[in-house]
């Protein structure tokens, strides 16, 4: 295959991987790609843009792999008694929790430099 080739389907090989071109069973480069390091700082706020009014709170900067960032996602979801998710990274938590969050983050063994984000 050329190097500028975009395929990402073949009906001889069903789904092709765009990043080394071989079927997705076989893929070569399964490891996703890392996420960008940030400043250090677990930055916390309040969104509601795109989610039709209702708010979420968000955490972001938090120096932790996909496992363990849906293993904590988990305990702040019980702390608050709400739904939330995981995307990109980023831990989402339904309602405004802002505060709760804050606290018990800065509380937290690990030592991370938290700050309330936003206005």
């Amino acid at each position: 295959m050329s190097s500028g080739s975009r395929l990402v389907y073949s009906t001889e090989l069903g789904r092709v991987c765009p990043g080394c071109a071989q079927p997705v069973a076989q893929c070569a480069c399964k490891a996703a790609p890392p996420r960008p390091v940030g400043d250090g700082v677990v930055r916390v706020s309040r969104e509601t843009a795109g989610r039709k009014g209702k708010g979420v709170t968000v955490i972001r900067g938090l120096p932790l792999d996909d496992a363990a960032l849906t293993a904590l996602a988990k305990q702040l979801k019980a702390l608050c008694g709400s739904g939330g998710t995981v995307k990109d990274g980023v831990v989402e938590i339904q309602g405004d929790h802002l505060d709760k969050l804050l606290a018990w983050l800065k509380a937290r063994p690990e030592g991370w430099p938290v700050k309330r984000a936003g206005g």
